[in-house]
C-alpha cells in the first residue's frame, strides 16, 4: 500500500502536537525522573565516583546497559541511535563498555550479587550471539550477576532482528524476561514507519518465549502513529490479546521532528488531531480491561496474576529507572553512550554523542557528562511519585492544596480511612493529578 505524498506541514510553531485526553501516556521522564534541563555539567564524573564509593557493600545495584545500535531505522524514533548493518561495528563499543564496567567497579566497596539486568538501545539484537555471550560474561566478571531463580534479567527485542536461535541463546545466557516491540500491526501504519512487522513473526517468538519459559513477557504498542485508526488499532490489540502476553505496555508518539531525525519522513498531516488520538486512548482502554488486563500505570497492563498487578494490589509495587518492580526499585548503574544512572539523591547521564563517551572512556575517565541532585522538592516529588505509583497512597497532610478538592470531585483521587489514592480514572490521568497536587506546573 502506498504512502501518501508529503504535504506541507500543518501551522504549529513549537513543533510540538496537542495534548490528548491520553493522560500518563506520556514519557515516563516527565513524570518520574529529572528533566534535561536539570541536568548541569559541574555534577559530573567526580559525583558519580563519590557516590559509588560512598555506597554500602551490602546494597543491590541493578544495572542497565545501553546498546545504540540498529540496522533499520523506524521513523517514530526518539532515541540516539547508531545505524549499521554489520554487527562487527560494535566491537570498539562493546571494548569501551568493558572499560566503563571496570572503572566503576574500582569504585564499589562491595557489592551483592546483581539480580536485576536490562539491556536497551536501539536494538540489542543487533549483536552477535558471541558478542552477546562476552558482553554478559564480562558483566558477571565485574559485577557478578546472580543466577537465583528470582533473578529479573530483561532485554528489549525487535522481532525483525531476533528469531528462535536468539531467544533460545538469551535464554541459556540467563535473561528470563522479554520485551518485543510491536508498535502496530496495520499495514498502512507500518508502511509510514518504516516498520513492516508481520504478526507471524511476533507470534512465533512469542510461541517460543512461552516454549522456553520465558516470564513476564511484554509487547509494546505505540498511540498517535500515522494513519492509526481506532478500528486498526482494535483489531492490533484483538490480535497482541489472543497471543496472551503478561503485559501489554501503551505507549504515546510524540513528534518533534527537529529533534529526532528520523521523524523527518512522517508528516504531521499524516498523524491522527487530538480528538482522534483521544479516541485511540479510549479505544485502548477499553479493550485491554474487558480482557482482563490490570492497568498498572504509565500505561503498563498486566494480566491479573501477574506479580506486578499483585504487588500493586497489595500496596507493595515499586517504581524506578527501570520501570515498575514488585517492591523497592532501589539503584541502577547505566552503562553505556546515553546512559542514565541513580545512587541515592544522585542522578548522572553518560555523554550522548559516541565520539564523547569514545573519548572520555579512552583517557581513562568515566563518561559522564551531567548531573543532578535532588532537593528537598525533588525528594517530595519522588515521595509522592512512589506512593500514587505504588498504591501506598498518601497521607492526608501531604496533599494539603487547593487542588486536591477538584482532585476528588473530578474522581481522580479517593479517600481510604486516612489515606488518598489514586482511582483507576487517576491512574490514567497522573499529570492531571501532579498538578493538582502541586508536585508538576500547571501546562
Amino acid at each position: 500500500m502506498s504512502v501518501p505524498a508529503q504535504r506541507p506541514p500543518a501551522a504549529d510553531p513549537d513543533g510540538t502536537l496537542p495534548s490528548t485526553g491520553g493522560g500518563d501516556l506520556v514519557a515516563a521522564a516527565q513524570v518520574c525522573t529529572p528533566t534535561p534541563r536539570d541536568y548541569r555539567p559541574e555534577i559530573g564524573a567526580a559525583a558519580l565516583e563519590e557516590a559509588l564509593a560512598g555506597r554500602p557493600a551490602e546494597a543491590p545495584l541493578a544495572l542497565k546497559v545501553r546498546l545504540p545500535f540498529c540496522r533499520q531505522a523506524c521513523r517514530f524514533c526518539a532515541s540516539r541511535r547508531v545505524p549499521s548493518r554489520d554487527s562487527r561495528q560494535a566491537e570498539p563499543y562493546l571494548s569501551r563498555l568493558d572499560r566503563e564496567m571496570v572503572l566503576a567497579r574500582r569504585r564499589l566497596a562491595g557489592l551483592p550479587a546483581v539480580t536485576r539486568l536490562h539491556w536497551g538501545g536501539g536494538a540489542p539484537a543487533f549483536l552477535a550471539l558471541d558478542q552477546m555471550s562476552d558482553l554478559f560474561d564480562r558483566l558477571d566478571a565485574r559485577f557478578g550477576l546472580s543466577g537465583a531463580r528470582e533473578r529479573d534479567f530483561s532485554i528489549e527485542l525487535d522481532p525483525r532482528e531476533a528469531d528462535m536461535l536468539t531467544l533460545r541463546h538469551l535464554q541459556a545466557l540467563g535473561f528470563n524476561r522479554l520485551t518485543l516491540g510491536v508498535a502496530e500491526l496495520d499495514p498502512r501504519v507500518q508502511q509510514a514507519i518504516n516498520r513492516v512487522q508481520p504478526r507471524a513473526l511476533t507470534e512465533a517468538l512469542v510461541d517460543e518465549a512461552d516454549r522456553l519459559g520465558f516470564r513476564e513477557l511484554t509487547l509494546t504498542v505505540m498511540l498517535g502513529l500515522p494513519f492509526q485508526t481506532p478500528a486498526g488499532l482494535a483489531d492490533t490489540l484483538e490480535q497482541l490479546i489472543a497471543m496472551a502476553p503478561a503485559r501489554i505496555r501503551l505507549t504515546r508518539y510524540d513528534h518533534h521532528p527537529e529533534r529526532h531525525p528520523d521523524q523527518r519522513a512522517i508528516h504531521r498531516d499524516w498523524l491522527p488531531d487530538a480528538a482522534s488520538r483521544g479516541r485511540l486512548v479510549a479505544e485502548a482502554r477499553q479493550r485491554l480491561a474487558a480482557a482482563g488486563y490490570v492497568h498498572v500505570g504509565l500505561g503498563l497492563h498486566a494480566r491479573p496474576d501477574d506479580r506486578l498487578a499483585r504487588a500493586l494490589a497489595d500496596a507493595t509495587l515499586g517504581h524506578g529507572p527501570l520501570g515498575f518492580s514488585a517492591g523497592p526499585a532501589g539503584d541502577l548503574l547505566g552503562l553505556g553512550v546515553g546512559a542514565t544512572t541513580r545512587l541515592g539523591d544522585l542522578w548522572v547521564r553518560n555523554a550522548e554523542a559516541l565520539g564523547d563517551y569514545e573519548a572520555a572512556l579512552d583517557a581513562g575517565r568515566l563518561p559522564t557528562a551531567a548531573g543532578c541532585r535532588l532537593d528537598d522538592a525533588g525528594h517530595r516529588r519522588r515521595a509522592i511519585l512512589e506512593g500514587l505509583l505504588g498504591g501506598q497512597g498518601l497521607p492526608r497532610e501531604e496533599t494539603i492544596g487547593e487542588g486536591l478538592p477538584a482532585l476528588l470531585a473530578e474522581g481522580l483521587m479517593e479517600r481510604l480511612g486516612e489515606t488518598l489514592r489514586l482511582t483507576e480514572a487517576g491512574r490514567w490521568r497522573l499529570p492531571r493529578v501532579l498538578e493538582g497536587l502541586g508536585v508538576l506546573p500547571k501546562a
